[in-house]
């Protein structure tokens, strides 16, 4: 039973929770599992068409259109270009076809006649940096050169016992969205529309789309029930969001415009790739020294993501370089962390190799180098504990690698590698958040805030569900639709700790007229009034059931509205991963075994969801760090695999065994906990594989291939 303080607010104590910090199945989980979950790509409406992009297939060059052949499709009822004269990058939609059927719109995108002259581009960073290379857009083909220096470097490396240089490349990563992008726009001529986005953020559908329909904004209403993955690649309406609006527009007709899995690929955005050269010196007590590093970001026609070096590192003397290096191909987008794990990759590598060429143990080489106040020690606890859980205390070889060759017959050895992780988080005021309680027992908690498939509905029903002790069941959440109180874009680990103090503040606000109510029905004193188990109000001798308490509301019921609550919320967050791996000495092959993750991120408000936040970042490390790579042919001028058929992923087989330690130190508010385990992953799987038999594979994806020749020039040597 939680008292109700209404000079302040707090989140309960852990011993006075009644829903929240519970494991609690997602709400949405039924209608999901069984397909009823209507996602933009489901959206059907009366006299709808449906469009298809037709994509550039040269990396830059003019463009002739002829729509007559796609115009006589049976079916087809428009076409249009979507470009300018020139197009600046591969696989750019350069036209789109709407017809009656999505097959109509197939074979009509296909008949459009495209004539291209090309004109002079550069697909991978040699080409664009060669002498003399065309220029990718106006500006150039690199971008500012940014350095940060401390110390003296040159010192750093005279007073270091060993010093390694070496180069660590990253590719280019898809967000590989299940729902590709796109909208569905219910335009029928007329003063209002509904559109119905796979998009980040329910409010940014009212950014651009009632411009373009010639509509006030405050006849446009923005709905996102439920979408299929984003990752950070769908904060804004893109070209599919404005072209459906202009094909609805002029034809006064609804339009289902999302993207084919091939256009996905090519047009949809991406994680940069990244070139590292990195020198670094460390003297024999295990202290880095001194620390070069030289980044170039490959984030085609974007500026690319790269966090700071030397990442979560203390180095005295160290200088850290990044360039933009454009080419012309689709720009990055934001992407789970982004720049955090290519950094990361490069860092816990060289880490690695320092610790090896002293004959240190990595993992207490890594304490040594961390910060000193270490935010009250919270990375030497996690890094710890996940060497701990792995088994490192057991392992054989700390200091130094494993073998690289057969020995006792045993064509198998196995490896542990780890890597830290560094985010901030929080909230910020934005979310608005309506609660209403209706006669009959009736609680309804509305807000505007999308739900990207990681649990948001879930946790509006379980925070007002512990004001008032009710079921989680009891609770009706509204989301997902501008209509609702505004909220926020879901990037950088913030939507919770944006939306949850709103709702904890509207429900406090509810609760406390609630006891009012009851308090002037019953001359009662509402200061020692409280809502116990069952939503019964209990204290002074009363114990009133919910139905009855709501049933106080009377027929107009009671409604109250809540904010952001910057006590509620808090930001800053650290995590430790460990990767245990296994190497075949005779084909390469590595198997990840398990992998342990520890993570602080404020108050967890749903351990399952928690979990199973961090589970999805092991997984999508395994899927990068051993198989993921955009593959463009850079003299050819085409793309390789823009398709699930050739572009690897991970499948069943691929996945560890995982562990996830909450780390419940953390007594802090909300923060959020989607970025940070997407950071290490990569550079621990990296680091087992040559822990475990010697092989440092300085480019992704970690292939067997790699392996293989990085054991024979061992073996060799």
């Amino acid at each position: 039973m939680v008292s109700q303080d209404k000079d302040g607010i707090a989140w309960p104590l852990p011993d006075r929770r009644r829903a929240i910090g519970k494991d609690t199945k997602r709400i949405d989980g039924p209608v999901k599992v069984t397909g009823a979950a209507r996602y933009s790509h489901d959206v059907r409406l009366p006299g709808m068409v449906y469009a298809r992009f037709v994509t550039c297939t040269m990396p830059k060059a003019e463009v002739e259109l002829d729509f007559e052949a796609a115009l006589a499709v049976p079916g087809v009822v428009h076409a249009k270009r979507t470009c300018g004269d020139t197009t600046l990058y591969l696989g750019e939609p350069i036209a789109v076809v709407a017809a009656e059927t999505p097959e109509a719109a197939a074979e009509g995108a296909r008949a459009v006649v495209v004539k291209l002259t090309e004109l002079g581009w550069v697909l991978d960073s040699k080409q664009a940096l060669a002498d003399g290379a065309p220029a990718v857009s106006r500006r150039g083909n690199i971008g500012r050169e940014r350095t940060k220096t401390e110390g003296d470097v040159d010192a750093g490396f005279a007073a270091s016992d060993q010093v390694i240089e070496a180069t660590y490349t990253i590719p280019t990563q898809h967000h590989s969205c299940l729902e590709t992008h796109g909208m569905v726009v219910d335009y029928r001529g007329g003063d209002s529309a509904v559109i119905y986005g796979s998009i980040q953020g329910t409010f940014a559908l009212l950014d651009g789309p009632p411009e373009t329909l010639g509509l006030d904004m405050s006849m446009v209403e923005g709905d996102v029930q439920h979408m299929g993955g984003g990752f950070g690649s769908k904060f804004g309406v893109g070209i599919e969001g404005r072209v459906a609006c202009e094909l609805a527009k002029e034809l006064e007709r609804p339009v289902h415009l999302l993207m084919d899995r091939e256009t996905e690929f090519l047009a949809s955005g991406n994680r940069s790739g990244n070139e590292v050269s990195l020198k670094a010196g460390i003297s024999k007590d295990g202290v880095v020294q001194a620390f070069v590093s030289d980044s170039n970001k490959l984030g085609g026609l974007s500026g690319g993501s790269y966090a700071s070096m030397p990442f979560v590192y203390t180095v005295a003397n160290f200088s850290s370089t990044t360039r933009s290096v454009y080419t012309n191909l689709d720009g990055n987008r934001a992407f789970r962390a982004p720049g955090y794990p290519q950094a990361s990759f490069g860092m816990e590598g060289m880490m690695d190799e320092l610790a090896y060429s002293i004959g240190m143990d990595i993992v207490e080489m890594r304490l040594a180098n961390l910060p000193k106040d270490d935010w009250n020690g919270v990375w030497r606890r996690q890094l710890r504990r996940v060497a701990d859980e792995i088994g490192w205390n057991e392992h054989p070889h700390k200091g130094a690698p494993g073998p690289h060759s057969i020995k006792d017959g045993n064509e198998y050895v196995e490896g542990i590698g780890f890597g830290l992780a560094v985010w901030g988080g929080g909230g910020y005021p934005t979310c608005e958040v309506e609660c209403r309680v209706d006669p009959g027992g009736s609680l309804t908690v509305s807000i505007g805030t999308q739900d990207l498939g990681t649990g948001s509905r879930t946790l509006v029903a379980m925070v007002a569900a512990d004001e008032f002790g009710l079921e989680v069941g009891q609770v009706t959440a509204r989301i997902g639709n501008t209509k609702y109180g505004r909220g926020n874009m879901s990037g950088g680990s913030t939507t919770t700790a944006c939306m949850t103090p709103a709702v904890k503040d509207a429900t406090f606000k509810m609760s406390a007229k609630l006891l009012d109510l009851v308090a002037s029905n019953t001359g009662k004193d509402a200061a020692k009034l409280s809502f116990g188990d069952g939503g019964a109000v209990v204290g002074e001798g009363l114990n009133i059931g919910w139905k009855d308490v709501c049933d106080l509301a009377g027929a107009s019921g009671v409604t109250t509205h809540g904010k952001f609550r910057s006590e509620l919320q808090a930001s800053g967050v650290h995590g430790a991963q460990a990767a245990r791996v296994r190497v075949d000495l005779v084909t390469g092959e590595v198997k990840v075994l398990n992998m342990i993750c520890m993570q602080d991120m404020g108050l967890a408000l749903n351990p399952m969801a928690v979990r199973s936040q961090i589970q999805g970042a092991m997984v999508q490390a395994v899927s990068y760090a051993l198989f993921e790579e955009r593959l463009v042919d850079a003299d050819l001028g085409i793309a390789l695999n823009p398709n699930f058929e050739s572009y690897r992923l991970a499948n069943a087989q691929s996945i560890p065994e995982m562990t996830v330690i909450i780390d419940d130190e953390d007594d802090r508010g909300v923060i959020g906990v989607g970025e940070p385990p997407a950071i290490p992953g990569i550079g621990a799987i990296a680091g087992a594989i040559h822990n475990a038999c010697g092989v440092r594979v300085r480019d992704m994806p970690l292939s067997s291939s790699k392996i293989l020749m990085g054991l024979e020039e061992l073996r060799n040597a």
